[in-house]
């Protein structure tokens, strides 16, 4: 696993090639007038934001745990997707906006062959870049690299919609296509915006493993269970790439300090090979003991036939 700090690389991929796709589009509007591909070039201004805000929450969640954050600097990761998000919103807007304009006022397409080759090579720059993104976001569990190549991705599809709703537009003669589609475009971007939004405040609600990595968790624990050895209060967080586990061992009263930590240690030790970048918490209770039992403690129960409750 390559250190966190590496990850910035991806962002300043990302900057770059907002740029120059923002250079691209801009031109394919000014070439063929098309209010479609104006909107299109809007988008890559708010992915250039995005990946600026996305090198910043990356080079602050990079930084180790200190003195007035003990659990790390993970969740800037969760406030770069929300900046992105609201971005989407506000770029969703001026493209509605000036949808309804055009449509009111429609003006006819110029120099749309040149103009929609420009507009294709920019797609493809988008492509590749998130591709990259994507790819790099699942590898090291960042939810900001991955949000802003899912962008990349959808701001690649809608170049597709612009592109075939211009082609259109030249071959119908039909001028209102144009702000339709980009009408479209805007909808689609506030779509994308809302689940960036949805996911983030999600990760800052400390939300839960999903289901899959809950039952490789218990999987894992329950080769540690026998008669004697149980666990239960199991709870799991997620914070930005970083991940939390806590839960309570219960040994036989009678065992000593050392074998209950020598036991500890070998859980922990198997998680840790098991999961990247996690955290353990282990409680050592008696399972002799009914106060064990009586407090009340959210959370999964593994048991000694592998079920978990």
């Amino acid at each position: 696993m390559a250190p966190r700090s590496n990850l910035t690389k991806f962002a300043w991929l990302s900057i770059a090639a907002a740029i120059a796709t923002i250079g691209l589009k801009f031109t394919a509007y000014l070439l063929t007038g098309s209010v479609g591909l104006l909107s299109d070039a809007a988008e890559s201004v708010v992915n250039l934001v995005a990946a600026i805000v996305a090198l910043i929450a990356l080079r602050v969640a990079a930084q180790p745990a200190d003195a007035e954050h003990h659990f790390g600097h993970a969740k800037a990761e969760y406030f770069s997707a929300i900046v992105e998000g609201v971005m989407i919103f506000v770029a969703a807007v001026f493209i509605l906006w000036t949808s309804v304009q055009r449509f009111l006022a429609p003006a006819p397409l110029e120099n749309v062959g040149v103009g929609l080759g420009v507009s294709v090579l920019a797609s493809v720059l988008n492509g590749s870049v998130a591709y990259l993104l994507i790819r790099a976001g699942k590898q090291h569990r960042s939810i900001t690299l991955e949000a802003d190549g899912k962008h990349l991705l959808t701001d690649v599809w809608t170049s597709v919609g612009v592109v075939a709703g211009v082609l259109l537009v030249a071959l119908t003669g039909w001028l209102r296509l144009d702000p339709v589609i980009a009408f479209l475009v805007g909808l689609n971007i506030i779509w994308t915006g809302y689940h960036l939004i949805s996911r983030s405040v999600d990760g800052l609600m400390d939300r839960s493993f999903n289901e899959e990595e809950s039952t490789a968790l218990t999987e894992a624990l329950q080769e540690f269970c026998t008669d004697d050895v149980h666990f239960h209060a199991l709870r799991t967080r997620e914070a930005g790439h970083q991940r939390f586990v806590s839960m309570h061992m219960l040994v036989p009263g009678s065992w000593s300090v050392q074998q209950g930590h020598d036991l500890a240690e070998k859980v922990e030790a198997s998680l840790t090979e098991k999961f990247d970048h996690v955290d353990i918490e282990i409680h050592i209770e008696p399972n002799d003991d009914p106060r064990a039992f009586e407090a009340e403690t959210v959370g999964l129960e593994v048991k000694t036939d592998g079920s978990a409750t």
